[in-house]
């Protein structure tokens, strides 16, 4: 009978540390975070009587950044580090064209053509955006650097602008998701500002880039 003592043991130790692990799994689930405005922007401008939508081209983004973890640097500064915990709520290009769309819209009081119908009767200002940079360090800043392209639907012509500047992101991952949507916030706003002037046969000023 004693012989078989050890192997019991054995097989309750096992039993308890596949218990301990999946516990400690348990405790960590994936986090989800958005880069959508947590609130509502006020309209830049009126829209004309006949209404107004703009529609956003899928986004080019960096290859390390297409996809739904988070990237960040390390302390280094060389290395990146995918975190498989910390996701956003779409893959990276989609949450941020998502939340790029609904900012301009919100701004100009426009539909937002981007994923659904448009205005009957109204063509849309199609809006194409290259992201360069979009850097995050935990506890550090974002540093971002954006490029984007305006055309009405029946014209050929092109109006071009760019962005460039960083927000801080203290606390840790959350930090780095709150300084993203300051990001999309300032993007937004200036993009808007470029299809209103666009669309009052202004010339468009781009944003300045910071000193």
């Amino acid at each position: 009978m004693s012989r078989f003592a050890p192997r019991r043991i054995g097989a309750t130790a096992a039993l308890a540390m596949a218990l301990a692990v999946l516990t400690g799994c348990a405790s960590e689930p994936d986090r989800y975070y958005t880069l959508a405005e947590p609130a509502a922007p006020q309209p830049l401008v009126a829209p004309p009587p006949g209404g107004l939508a703009i529609e956003m081209a899928p986004l080019a983004v960096p290859e390390r950044l297409a996809r739904p973890q988070m990237v960040v640097r390390g302390p280094a500064g060389a290395e990146v580090q995918v975190l498989e915990q910390s996701r956003w709520a779409a893959s990276f290009e989609q949450e941020l064209r998502d939340a790029l769309a609904g900012g301009v819209a919100a701004r100009l009081g426009a539909t937002d053509a981007t994923r659904g119908p448009g205005v009957a009767g109204v063509l849309p200002w199609r809006i194409a955006v290259q992201v360069q940079r979009f850097d995050a360090a935990q506890g550090g800043q974002v540093e971002a650097a954006l490029s984007w392209t305006v055309r009405r639907a029946d014209s050929s012509q092109r109006s071009t602008c760019s962005w460039r500047g960083s927000e801080a992101a203290p606390g840790g991952i959350d930090g780095v998701a709150q300084a993203g949507q300051r990001i999309v916030s300032k993007v937004s706003d200036a993009i808007a500002r470029h299809i209103a002037a666009l669309q009052a046969g202004q010339p468009a000023t781009c944003p300045a880039a910071p000193g």
